[in-house]
């Protein structure tokens, strides 16, 4: 609530200055303070009853449900300013950020970004296609109270190309454009950069990700001063650098000596493991 109280005015900021706006914003904290108290389920229904039973402000259901539900909220703006409003987001000279995607399994039919989505994560007794969401979340890694903490910065809600395609969905009203998993994550990747233009960033992410199909186009929106550290796949084949060959006409080699695949490599070095005892901000970790 401190912390809220400190960057209110901000917030409310990024609202038109009509009477219309102004109600909105003062909503807006409203539903954030509701969903600080730890009493609270962060579900519509409960936050209305909280901004009632505990502040005293009656908003009718109708008119909160269209509020929650608008698409004219600066979220862009608002989420810039929690961005700024964070007191030490560097680790080690730099930003660490968490790269993934989650599916959310939903019951409803008429629940807004839901499709048949494959789990490649379900256990035998799970449906392998729920109906669900799809989530690519952007987070900041930090460390607090010895422990690290993944922040979420930002998400997009991932819809296949056939989904966006079908004549009769239109949550919006208009069509939309289709994008896949890698331009979402570099669009939220270059939000961030340019909140923070000047800051080395460490993206972190699973194997998936970990390819060319993310760090190419994130480098050229982003700059050199990215990086990008990823699960290696397991059938990803490890080549040597090229030696110099003087004298020989045409292209130079692109590739050395073919040293194996992911897995090869572990086997052959399975034998030469062992067990570290390392410390990870003053708490053991084995």
């Amino acid at each position: 609530m401190t912390a809220l109280a400190t960057i209110g005015n901000q917030l409310q900021a990024h609202f038109p200055k009509q009477r219309h706006g102004r109600e909105r914003a003062y909503w807006f904290m409203l539903t954030l303070q509701a969903i600080l108290v730890p009493i609270t389920i962060s579900r519509t229904s409960n936050l209305l009853r909280a901004i009632e039973t505990l502040f005293g402000v009656v908003i009718s259901q109708w008119r909160y449900y269209t509020f929650m539900a608008s698409v004219k909220l600066p979220w862009q703006a608002l989420w810039e300013t929690l961005w700024r409003a964070i007191p030490n987001p560097l680790v080690g000279g730099r930003l660490i950020l968490a790269l993934d995607d989650s599916i959310n399994p939903k019951t409803g039919r008429h629940i807004f970004a839901c499709q048949r989505t494959f789990d490649h994560a379900a256990k035998p007794n799970q449906v392998r296609w729920p109906w669900a969401q799809t989530l690519v979340v952007l987070g900041l890694l930090v460390p607090i109270h010895g422990r690290w903490c993944c922040l979420p910065l930002a998400f997009r809600f991932y819809l296949r190309r056939k989904t966006v395609q079908t004549p009769t969905w239109r949550p919006l009203r208009k069509p939309l454009v289709f994008q896949d998993k890698f331009a979402q994550a570099v669009a939220m990747i270059a939000r961030v950069r340019e909140c923070f233009p000047t800051v080395p960033i460490l993206v972190v992410t699973d194997s998936w990700f970990g390819n060319n199909g993310l760090f190419r186009p994130m480098r050229a929106h982003c700059g050199i001063d990215i990086d990008l550290l990823a699960r290696m796949r397991i059938n990803a084949v490890l080549f040597g650098f090229p030696e110099p060959t003087p004298g020989r006409a045409g292209r130079p080699r692109k590739y050395g000596r073919r040293l194996g695949s992911a897995a090869d490599l572990a086997a052959s070095q399975r034998a030469r493991a062992k067990t570290y005892h390392v410390h990870v901000y003053g708490a053991q970790r084995r």
